[in-house]
């Protein structure tokens, strides 16, 4: 009997998948078995290049070291990336423009670019002058390959067993490498670039060429860079003329030109030459009978008044004129002059006022570091302090340093709410518990006010009514749920800063309002320049004026245009606001007599960072107190030192000049401000035939210019005379009293 179709070839499928399953099962093993042979006899034949013992343990140190080395070859390339990129085919004619700055009156203040005099060969360089500095800063240059392991060890072990001279651990050419490429920025990344650097600087340049810009371009206080500038500088004299003392002196001020600059601390610099000399000694490069008359006759420098350089300035000042010659502004010159709106009178007022409010409050409120700029309300710089000794750190806190703001980023959050149409100052607003998510803001008393006015909440600076505003301007566009509307009104007021000068990205957190995202201080004095001159954007700037080599002015900041990014009812409003922050709120101390200020303090958590900015119709100003790691103060808020600050240098800034009202509000009420807190208002009329016109105080600039350029050339032709102790830098601070109760 036949089966069924169906059934023979479900059999034929059945046998055919055992038929294969048999053929997988012993290829495999048939496999597996060629596998194992082969294996034994690959393990036959390695067996004739096996090691034991000692042999055994140095090829398995070998392997892991080769191991370990690929793996760090491959971190160290990545670490290098950065400093390297710094470099460039024409890394050391980069700086080729050679630019002469003026002030506002037409008076040199300083140069950058091409600053460093190389004219002198250094075959030329007196042998002391060279000999001094290695004994100091690198006893072994010529020995090592850019970073020196045993001179760090030696720094390492001198300096912990103290005595007070202290010695530093980084080469020359590390030294070299952070003056040509990087800042003085405290920060791991740049020790580590510093250290990359150093090693490319040691494989394209040799000793000689390394030395030789270390002492061109080193800064070495008073405005000058390098050596053969220094010597002119303190002694008057060219550098191959000098006297040991007077090499040992120089050759101190390397490392801490502020500190040791003869001008300025003339015992000081006096104690460091003679470390200096006795590192000579201790290097064998003198005997210890050769520096005795040094040691005797310790080197006295010229007579010279205490210079504003306004370093912080002119360095900002230069990056701007490099961006501007990048982009093809100046054609293919080279050679500029630039005249500038720095004022000399307020930019030295702000570097006594800072440095002598950090001098008597610091370690009181354990606070190391400031910054302040100064504008016109179009944008002009007056004015900028961008630390605490220029000496000590280039690294510019006001232009190049973000933190967080605070109560003073509020500002733009209202005026966001005002442009919007949403408030007016006497809007009733509730200071009440709110939240976004699990997030909810607390005043600074920890307490709640209840109804209150917009302007109240600004004086008072109350944290959850910002948040209601930016809930608010996210409902405006139509958006009921409150977290998604707050991130919309997030978005707005960010829109509304970046338009008012903010440039920096400002990260969308819930806590934004309330100064939680990080700014600058330039961008600060420019986005409340926007209230100060009617609503138009204020891009701060340096260059007036520039000319080239030949006198012809091939550009003029007229041109440049200011947008109206609010309008003169929010910039209205805003005014009327801000002002009562000073008068009745935070910033009481910022007060001026008899002219309308506004403004607004900032203090952040823990007391890290404290703020003011405030204007008149006259002049912008932002102040920043803090310390660089970021570590609390001891409760300073903005109200106490930064309006302080502001007060001092904004009482000399409107000394004599014509006062502008503030947009929106009534006029002042004096023509001219007046000298000293207890000046009298002075009727408009009455004062008008005495007050001077703003170009008779551009003559009178320019001949205090030239009178001054007479004092220096009499300088160096007079006879060597010791230097006047220095005097104090500011008058009598005020004394800090008690709490401020609102951040």
């Amino acid at each position: 009997m036949r089966l069924p179709k169906a059934t023979s070839l479900t059999t034929r499928i059945k046998h055919a998948a055992l038929a294969f399953d048999a053929w997988v099962n012993a290829s495999l093993y048939d496999g597996g078995r060629t596998a194992g042979e082969t294996y034994e006899r690959f393990q036959e034949r390695m067996n004739v290049f096996a090691v034991r013992g000692w042999k055994r343990v140095a090829l398995d140190l070998t392997s892991e070291g080769v191991t370990i080395g690929t793996a760090g070859a491959v971190l160290m390339l990545a670490l290098a990336q950065s400093a390297f990129n710094q470099t460039s085919d024409n890394w050391l004619k980069a700086q080729d423009l050679a630019v002469t700055f003026l002030d506002r009156y037409g008076t040199e203040v300083g140069r950058r670019g091409i600053k460093h005099d190389d004219s002198l060969k250094l075959d030329d360089f007196p042998d002391i002058m060279i000999k001094a500095l290695v004994s100091t800063e690198d006893r072994r240059f010529y020995e090592h390959w850019g970073i020196d392991p045993i001179g760090t060890a030696r720094a390492l072990v001198s300096n912990s067993r103290g005595g007070g001279n202290t010695q530093g651990g980084s080469s020359i050419t590390q030294q070299l490498a952070k003056n040509l490429f990087l800042t003085n920025e405290r920060s791991i990344e740049r020790k580590i670039n510093e250290a990359f650097l150093a090693l490319w600087l040691e494989s394209h340049l040799t000793k000689n060429e390394i030395l030789k810009l270390y002492l061109d371009r080193a800064y070495m206080g008073g405005g000058t860079f390098g050596a053969v500038a220094a010597a002119d500088y303190y002694f008057g004299k060219p550098l191959k003329d000098i006297s040991l003392a007077e090499a040992a002196m120089l050759a101190g001020l390397f490392k801490a030109p502020t500190k040791y600059a003869p001008h300025v601390n003339l015992p000081a610099a006096r104690a460091r030459a003679a470390d200096v000399l006795h590192n000579m000694v201790e290097a064998g490069f003198v005997t210890e009978g050769q520096i005795q008359t040094a040691l005797r006759n310790p080197a006295t420098p010229v007579t010279r008044t205490r210079d504003i350089t306004a370093d912080y300035y002119l360095d900002w000042a230069f990056g701007e004129i490099k961006q501007m010659a990048d982009a093809g502004r100046f054609r293919n010159d080279r050679v500029l002059t630039v005249k500038t709106p720095l004022d000399l009178t307020i930019q030295r007022k702000a570097d006594e006022v800072v440095q002598g409010t950090l001098r008597r409050f610091g370690d009181q409120y354990e606070v190391d570091e400031a910054a302040m700029v100064i504008l016109d309300p179009d944008g002009a710089l007056r004015a900028m302090v961008g630390g605490a000794d220029y000496g000590e750190s280039q690294f510019n806190r006001a232009t190049d340093a973000l933190r967080q703001p605070g109560s003073s980023f509020k500002p733009y959050v209202y005026a966001a709410g005002l442009a919007a149409g949403l408030y007016r100052p006497d809007t009733r607003v509730v200071d009440r518990p709110v939240c976004i998510g699990n997030w909810c803001p607390q005043n600074y008393g920890r307490s709640f006010s209840g109804a209150t006015t917009l302007t109240v909440a600004v004086a008072k600076s109350i944290n959850t009514i910002p948040i209601q505003v930016s809930i608010a301007l996210g409902k405006a566009m139509g958006i009921s749920h409150e977290a998604r509307a707050a991130a919309a009104g997030r978005k707005k007021i960010i829109e509304t800063a970046h338009a008012m000068g903010i440039t920096t990205q400002l990260t969308d957190s819930v806590s934004l309002p309330i100064g939680s995202a990080e700014v600058n201080v330039i961008d600060q004095a420019a986005g409340y320049a926007v209230f100060a001159n009617g609503g138009r954007k204020a891009k701060p700037y340096a260059a007036m004026e520039v000319k080239n080599s030949s006198g012809e002015v091939i550009y003029r900041h007229a041109d440049e245009p200011m947008p109206q990014v609010l309008s003169t009812q929010v910039v209205g409003d805003m005014n009327f606001m801000l002002t009562k922050v000073v008068e009745e709120g935070t910033g009481k101390r910022a007060a001026l007599e008899g002219i309308k200020v506004a403004g607004k303090s900032g203090t952040t958590n823990a007391y890290r960072d404290a703020w003011f900015v405030g204007y008149t119709g006259n002049f912008v100003g932002a102040v920043w107190f803090g310390n660089d790691d970021h570590t609390s103060t001891n409760k300073m808020t903005g109200g106490s030192l930064p309006a302080m600050t502001w007060h001092d240098v904004m009482e000399v800034a409107h000394q004599g000049i014509e006062l502008k009202p503030m947009p929106g509000l009534k006029d002042p009420g004096r023509a001219v401000a007046q000298s000293g807190p207890s000046a009298a208002p002075v009727n408009a009329a009455a004062s008008a035939a005495g007050k001077l016109s703003r170009r008779s105080f551009e003559v009178i600039g320019s001949m205090n210019g030239l009178f001054r350029q007479v004092e220096k050339t009499s300088e160096k032709t007079s006879a060597l005379r010791p230097v006047s102790a220095p005097g104090d830098l500011a008058e009598g601070a005020r004394t800090v009293g008690g709490r401020i109760g609102i951040p």
